[in-house]
């Protein structure tokens, strides 16, 4: 393990809280963003008045209950609020056409769900802080790029550079992706239905993510029985160039945590810690893969996150 801790230290936690006894309030709490709801979950622990607030949201193409309650439930057991909530176009919340990945789109989401946070009245709103993984991992830094009122950002294996990504993903992908967004662009200007592509696939497959071993570990964390469509409107080719959250990572102001898996085929490792040494953050990196963040490891990285959260969000 290499850890690189630039904005104070902190030591991981060894505290495993008792789920099975964890009593704590789980309410809908939907919100608007451009003018269409988005469905939130606000989790309360029982017994904290005005507890701090984590805010959480999916990673690329996936919706709100992939892996995420047990891990907000981990928080709330730490004495956390956690809000959850659902892109546009995604899971329970309205929008079309559905599972329309586009960053930009999503980043406004992060925003509407951080002004509606700030309205509850259960939750502490000095002490917000923005949780992401993955792909979402890139839209919290940035919102908080944006949002000098953010106490604390924890991205764990981000997407930060998809000009690199695409780079690396080869000509042929890199043509196949262009040609197919362009088709979708297409359709959507004649009004016609979406020209979808895979979200994950194997590597001999033609898919967003393609990395080896990416389409188990995804599959892993969606639900079963799975009500979920693999597939994407084929146009966020065309969108993930632009997107490049390692352009604003240095106008972050609050205290940054980043997390990389040293075995991690989706995100490099070193890219990450590029970002951290760039951007002043601490930084931790663990010998797991993209998705092991959901499963065997969870409880290291949780330890790790919970520690830099209770530092940065108490008093």
């Amino acid at each position: 393990m290499t850890s690189t801790r630039a904005r104070g230290t902190f030591e991981e936690s060894s505290e495993e809280p008792e789920l099975s006894r964890l009593r704590y309030a789980k309410n809908d709490a939907d919100f608007e963003s451009e003018g269409t709801r988005c469905a939130g979950w606000l989790y309360t622990p029982e017994g904290e008045t005005k507890p701090p607030v984590i805010l959480m949201a999916p990673g690329f193409g996936a919706e709100r209950t992939f892996g995420l309650p047990e891990i907000a439930k981990r928080f709330v057991a730490r004495g956390f609020a956690v809000f959850l909530f659902d892109y546009r176009n995604f899971g329970d919340s309205d929008g079309e056409p559905r599972t329309l990945v586009h960053s930009s789109r999503h980043v406004e989401d992060w925003e509407a769900a951080i002004d509606h946070v700030r309205g509850l009245d259960a939750i502490d709103r000095r002490k917000i802080a923005l949780w992401g993984t993955s792909y979402s991992g890139g839209h919290v830094i940035e919102a908080a790029a944006d949002d000098h009122r953010i106490s604390a950002v924890v991205a764990q294996t981000p997407f930060l550079d998809g000009r690199a990504v695409t780079r690396s993903a080869g000509i042929k992908k890199s043509l196949s992706g262009t040609i197919s967004g362009v088709r979708d662009l297409v359709r959507k200007y004649t009004f016609r239905s979406p020209r979808t592509v895979p979200i994950v696939g194997d590597p001999d497959e033609f898919a967003v993510i393609n990395a080896p071993g990416a389409k188990a570990g995804y599959m892993d964390i969606v639900p079963d029985p799975p009500v979920w469509e693999n597939e994407v409107p084929a146009r966020v080719f065309l969108d993930i160039p632009r997107y490049r959250p390692i352009s604003v990572i240095e106008d972050v102001p609050c205290p940054l945590f980043l997390l990389a898996g040293r075995d991690d085929e989706v995100v490099s490792a070193s890219s990450v810690q590029e970002a951290a040494e760039k951007a002043d953050a601490t930084y931790v990196e663990l010998p797991i893969g993209h998705f092991d963040v959901y499963d065997s490891a969870s409880e290291e990285v949780l330890g790790y996150e919970m520690a830099f959260l209770d530092q940065h969000l108490r008093d």
